[in-house]
Formats: structure tokens, C-alpha cells, sequence
């Protein structure tokens, strides 16, 4: 009677020790760009993921009271944003259904019957009169997995970090969103600019046609020229109507963002009065390392890892700790009474024998899942360097871009100023005016492009780093 307890001792060391048959976690190596790729990145090294680095509100940087309300608005709206984090709480509630594995499970049991039984049966004579009798039982029961070999354990910390990549893709998210927000609505603001110089184009274009038909009626040019200036007036309203619907849209795509029926959102026409934030020398590694999507990647990388250990864990047996206890009587009146009482203690171990290749396919099927989980990873640091990459090197350009569209424009603008006057004084003919027109008004509109792709690119060089460059 004693070796119940026995074997119960020296189980409860392996129950509170045990060992896992997993293979240690390690994150997966990632190439680092050479230093002359990136030299705008003074001291870059592989992406170490932080989840829990502070992003704050980095759309400020920016400078726009109407953007930062918009931005606010869109954390407190936004649906998709609702969504990753109802999420977020859903992994961190699978932690504690697999921390449950850690203890013991308790159960009742209670049943109650009047049974009568037949004077028929094969085991009593027919003569033989059974009377009826009550049965009344009640129960509790306790098991416990021994975590010999790491599983329950490794469930723990495997949903534990699927937690933490639910929490990086919270950040991605919204992070992702306000970018987003803030790209569409520089782009409304530069739909904004282009509507203004399209509608001031409009109205110098219809002064234009006036002295063209006063300059007709006096005899002084071919109606041609009457027919040219109105061409040139009406492409330029149908312009205009172009830029109108184009900035409906993004106004439409903003009012999704911050949660509001596109119906009843309006937002008040103003010109891109701004210029892309200062670009520091250097921009330290870290910030890379904030960017949630790795920190994500990584985090499924870890516990792909910790998968492979719960599959290997299955070729083992399975050892339970299991005691029962209760009462049963034919009569109430005695349910409770120590002759009526049984229990039952003592370890048990169940091992599969064959199960036709089940096992060993899954503990290769975790395999494959951590060699691509690790891939995905590497992918998408790359991807990450790709994107900062880019978005420096568009900025970079931009700004250049921009000094020398400056010089074309305002040299567009003297050249349509010559044109017009000689137009007047009789010595060119109206041919010049539309040609230097057009080439004005493209040079006015390329300026107002190459300020938007500016702040789109800010808006991307922010996002690729994982939040805003100077927060530390």
C-alpha cells in the first residue's frame, strides 16, 4: 500500500523540474547593408525588435493642427484599428488558457437514481425478487499532467509570444493608419494647391479670351485666335474638374480613417502651406529596430520555435497524476457516512504506438513552419532597409528637384510675361502666348507636385523607421 506514494515522490521532482525536447531559441541572423549603401545611417547594425519602445505622436512633427485632429480622431475611430485590437486581447487571453495546463484540473460529479432491476437477468434465478433500491453518488476528481518533456510549458511560451506579435501588429497597424492619414491628406492639400492655380489659371485664361475677342472685334487679329484662346480656357476647366474629383476621393478615404460616413465629411479646402521636416545627419539604428512588423516577424519566429519542441514532445509518453474521492450509498441517509465513502490515487502513462507516420509528419510540419517563419523574418528586415533606402534617397532628390523647379517656374512665368506683351504689341501671334502658357501653368503645377512627394516621402521615411526619427 505503500508504493502509490512512493511513485508519486518521485514523479513531483519531474512534475516541477521538467525538461523540455525542443531545440533552443536563438533569432535568426540577418545581413547587414554595407556601410557605404547606407551612409545617411551612421552606426547601423541588424534589427534588434523592441516592442515595447514608446512611438508617440509623431504626425506633430509636421506641424498641422488640422492633421494632428484628424490623427486623433482616427485612434479613436478607426475600425481596422478596433479590430487589431480586440486581437491583440484575444492572444493575451490564450495565455492564460494554456497557463491553465500548469495546474491541476478539479471536477464533480453528482448523480441521483431509483433503479429497479429485472428479476429476468442472466446472473439471478427467476424465482429471485430484487426490490428496488437508490443509488446516489457524488464525486471529485483531480488529475495533473507531469510536464516531463516541456510541452505544457512551451504552450505557455508559445502563446505568450504570439501575444507579443499580436501587440507589434497593434503598432503595425496603427501605425500603418496614421500613416496612411497623413499621406492622403497632404495629398488633399496638394489637390487643394492645384485647385487654386487651376482656378486662378481660369481666371487669367478668361481675361485672356476677353482681349482676344476685343483685339478680334477691332480687327487687329484672325479669329483663330478667338478659337485658340477659348481651346485653351475650356482644357483648363476640365482640368480643374479632374483635380475636383481627385480630391473628393481622398477626402472620402479620409473620412473611412476616422470613422465617419464619407456622406457627412467635409474638410475645408486650404493650400500645402508646409515643408518637409529636417532630416537628421545621422539616424541611429535603433529607430529601425522600433519597427513592429520585425518585431512581429520576430516574435513568430520564436514561437514557431517553441512549436517544434511540443511536437517532438508527443513522441514521449504523457504522464497524469489522478486521485478521486467521494460517496456512494443506496439511501440518503447514509451518503454521508464513512462506509459509504471510496477514493481512488495514483499515476498513470499512456504512449502511442503507432499512429501511421501522424507524429513524425507534424514535428516536420513544425519544422518547415520555423524555417519559413524565419525566412519571413530576414524578408522582412530587407524589406525594411529597402523602404528607408528608398524614401532617404527620394528626399534627398526631391529637395534638389525642387530648387531647380523653382528656377524653371519662375523663368516659365518671365518667358509667358514676354510672350504676352509681344502678343499686344502685334510682333508674335497667339501661337507663343498658348505655347508659354502651357508651359507655365506645368511648371506652376509641378511645384506643387514635387512639395507633395516630398511629404509623401517624409511620411513613408517615418513609417519605414517605425515612428518618428528624433523621439528617443
Amino acid at each position: 500500500m505503500m508504493r502509490t506514494p512512493r511513485v508519486i515522490g518521485l514523479l513531483l521532482p519531474l512534475a516541477l523540474a521538467g525538461c523540455s525536447v525542443g531545440p533552443r531559441y536563438t533569432r535568426p541572423s540577418v545581413p547587414i547593408p554595407l556601410q557605404d549603401s547606407f551612409k545617411e545611417l551612421e552606426g547601423w547594425k541588424a534589427a534588434q525588435p523592441s516592442d515595447q519602445t514608446r512611438r508617440g505622436n509623431w504626425w506633430k512633427i509636421f506641424g498641422d493642427a488640422e492633421l494632428d485632429a484628424l490623427e486623433e480622431q482616427l485612434t479613436l475611430s478607426n475600425q481596422d484599428l478596433k479590430t487589431a485590437e480586440a486581437r491583440f486581447r484575444e492572444a493575451r487571453e490564450f495565455i492564460a488558457v494554456s497557463r491553465a495546463g500548469q495546474y491541476p484540473r478539479i471536477s464533480t460529479a453528482t448523480s441521483a437514481a431509483f433503479v429497479h432491476y429485472s428479476s429476468n437477468a442472466p446472473t439471478f434465478p427467476s424465482t429471485t425478487h430484487l426490490p428496488a433500491t437508490g443509488e446516489y453518488i457524488l464525486s471529485f476528481d483531480i488529475s495533473y499532467e507531469v510536464d516531463m518533456w516541456g510541452r505544457v510549458h512551451q504552450s505557455v511560451t508559445a502563446a505568450r509570444e504570439e501575444a507579443q506579435a499580436a501587440a507589434a501588429d497593434l503598432e503595425n497597424v496603427s501605425l500603418s493608419l496614421h500613416a496612411e492619414l497623413a499621406f492622403n491628406y497632404f495629398e488633399l492639400r496638394s489637390a487643394d494647391g492645384q485647385g487654386k492655380l487651376l482656378d486662378d489659371t481660369v481666371k487669367a485664361y478668361t481675361d485672356a479670351l476677353r482681349l482676344t475677342i476685343d483685339r478680334f472685334e477691332g480687327g487687329a487679329v484672325p479669329k483663330s485666335d478667338v478659337a485658340q484662346a477659348r481651346t485653351q480656357l475650356e482644357s483648363i476647366r476640365v482640368q480643374a474638374a479632374d483635380i475636383a474629383v481627385q480630391r473628393a476621393a481622398y477626402e472620402h478615404a479620409i473620412a473611412v480613417l476616422v470613422g465617419k460616413p464619407p456622406a457627412g465629411f467635409h474638410i475645408a479646402p486650404a493650400l500645402l502651406d508646409l515643408q518637409p521636416p529636417n532630416i537628421p545627419v545621422g539616424v541611429p539604428s535603433q529607430l529601425l529596430e522600433r519597427r513592429p512588423d520585425i518585431a512581429a516577424a520576430e516574435r513568430r519566429v520564436a514561437a514557431a520555435n517553441e512549436q517544434v519542441g511540443i511536437a517532438r514532445a508527443a513522441f514521449f509518453p504523457t504522464v497524469l497524476l489522478s486521485a478521486s474521492a467521494g460517496v456512494d450509498a443506496n439511501h440518503l441517509s447514509n451518503l454521508f457516512t464513512w462506509p459509504s465513502s471510496f477514493w481512488t490515487l495514483g499515476p498513470s502513462a499512456a504512449q502511442s504506438i503507432f499512429d501511421a507516420g501522424h507524429r513524425r509528419a507534424a514535428s516536420r510540419a513544425a519544422v518547415a513552419n520555423y524555417e519559413a517563419s524565419s525566412s519571413s523574418y530576414r524578408q522582412t528586415v530587407l524589406t525594411a532597409f529597402q523602404e528607408v533606402e528608398d524614401s532617404l534617397a527620394a528626399l534627398r532628390t526631391l529637395e534638389q528637384e525642387a530648387d531647380q523647379q523653382h528656377a524653371a517656374t519662375s523663368s516659365a512665368q518671365e518667358s509667358l510675361q514676354i510672350f504676352n506683351d509681344r502678343y499686344i504689341g502685334g510682333a508674335d501671334p497667339y501661337l507663343q502666348v498658348i505655347a508659354a502658357q502651357t508651359t507655365a501653368l506645368i511648371n506652376k503645377r509641378n511645384d506643387v507636385d514635387i512639395l507633395r512627394r516630398r511629404m509623401d516621402a517624409s511620411v513613408l521615411l517615418i513609417k519605414a523607421l517605425g515612428g518618428r526619427w528624433n523621439v528617443f
